[in-house]
């Protein structure tokens, strides 16, 4: 048996100094601190695949335009709950060019991340209706989300979504919305971890369905445009991001700064909020809020108590890279094509040494190349495999934690492997092979 970098007992020891009972179960931070823990004390550079961060340098033109902000004196300012002027027109711009939908201005809301934003959807709108008890998730999906409902006490819903794609989700989604006890639906499009892409097909079911049942959908668009297959960069021009809201009005969509704008570090995200949902009535809403009105108690209740608003230079430096964007100035996903690029080669490193991807096909083509995919080895459950593998200086997360069935696979993520770091991946890969065929 070829040597190993990291040994199990070193790796154990330093999981229980980090307060990690079960490696295989792990969040993703603890991950990270356990990686970068064991990294630090043995001096072994790892293949780092388990945080879904970017690895880009943010565009000049939104950094630019925040340095000039803060030079206009903004820092000393709190920014309008509802966000700035000139972001709110851009976002509803930008959605009319890159998704061909029309959300007013005033249902476009800035939050601190996309993350916060998912908090503040489920803050308020698992609270229209005393008699539904919270969202179903369409999984596998971001463990934190989850994480989230339950901080709240709020009761929730989940199913893996790859055994019913197609015309199979109708009956699917049926059977939990005939409970009467939900009342969001919430899926990444492209998905995180699987990098499934719902189909025009699933996604009339999905907003028929919402429309059918009064739920309310909440479309996470952190991979805004990295479906490669197609590009949707150009503005105004067909085809667009897809998006449940041309088949419902029953909609908040949420896009983040992060991934396709790589902007990650100044937490700004986004809300668009459909304009009849904006404006709707939720009488139930007044347990918990000084109105009725859906759109006034997600602004000024639930994101004034949260936050009071996103930071203000950082809305400035979106709008920005929005408006260069729809003006075809700034092609946005031209840059985040090299994840796409980066994750072929690395799906051949790995198949090539004997691991087979999980999530492989999205109905009836292959997966698309993109910011993750998923991996399995022949024997190993997911569990087994993630410690397996952080002993070979290569880190991820399990499939479990996302709420996959799939619970022999692993989420790898492109971003922060560098050129440079792949030969030593597959030299790792061919090692942890040779000792396991």
């Amino acid at each position: 048996m070829e040597k190993i970098p990291i040994s199990r007992e070193k790796l154990q020891q330093h999981a229980a100094e980090n307060g990690i009972k079960n490696i295989g179960k792990a969040s993703i931070r603890e991950i990270v601190a356990l990686v970068n823990s064991v990294q630090r004390e043995s001096g072994v550079e790892y293949i780092r695949l388990e945080m879904g961060v970017p690895g880009l340098a943010p565009p000049s033109l939104a950094t630019d335009a925040e340095i000039q902000a803060l030079k206009n004196g903004v820092a000393s300012l709190y920014p309008d709950i509802e966000g700035v002027p000139e972001l709110k027109k851009e976002t509803s711009r930008f959605i009319k060019l890159f998704l061909d939908i029309d959300v007013d201005p005033a249902g476009c809301i800035p939050t601190c991340g996309s993350m916060q934003g998912a908090f503040a959807c489920f803050l308020t709108v698992n609270r229209t209706d005393r008699n539904k008890e919270g969202t179903l998730f369409i999984d596998p999906g971001f463990p934190v989300h989850k994480q989230q409902v339950h901080m709240l006490g709020h009761d929730y819903y989940s199913f893996d979504i790859y055994d019913f794609r197609g015309k199979r989700l109708k009956d699917k989604l049926k059977s939990y919305l005939d409970t009467g006890k939900i009342s969001s639906i919430l899926y990444s499009n492209p998905n995180n971890p699987s990098w499934i892409c719902f189909t025009e097909e699933e996604l009339e079911i999905i907003g028929d369905l919402a429309t059918q049942y009064d739920v309310i959908v909440l479309e996470d668009l952190a991979y805004f445009g990295m479906d490669f297959r197609r590009d949707i960069s150009v503005p105004g021009i067909a085809p667009f991001q897809p998006t449940v809201a041309k088949y419902t009005n029953h909609y908040i969509i949420m896009i983040s700064s992060s991934k396709v704008f790589s902007y990650a570090g100044q937490r700004l995200g986004l809300m668009a909020v459909s304009d009849s949902l904006f404006s709707r009535r939720y009488p139930d809403l007044k347990r918990y809020f000084t109105t009725d009105i859906l759109g006034h108690s997600i602004i000024y209740g639930t994101i004034y108590a949260l936050s009071a608003g996103a930071p203000h230079s950082s809305q400035l430096a979106v709008a920005a890279l929005m408006k260069a964007a729809s003006d075809g100035k700034y092609n946005f996903v031209e840059p985040v094509k090299i994840y796409g690029k980066r994750a072929a080669k690395m799906k051949k490193l790995f198949t090539d040494n004997g691991f087979s991807i999980v999530y492989d096909t999205d109905i009836d083509m292959p997966i698309a190349d993109g910011f993750y995919f998923t991996i399995g080895y022949n024997g190993f459950s997911g569990e087994e495999l993630l410690e397996e593998l952080l002993m070979y200086g290569i880190s991820a997360i399990t499939l479990v934690i996302t709420g996959s069935t799939r619970t022999e696979g692993l989420r790898i993520c492109v971003s922060h492997v560098r050129d440079e770091q792949l030969p030593l991946l597959e030299e790792r890969l061919r090692m942890f092979n040779t000792n396991h065929s």
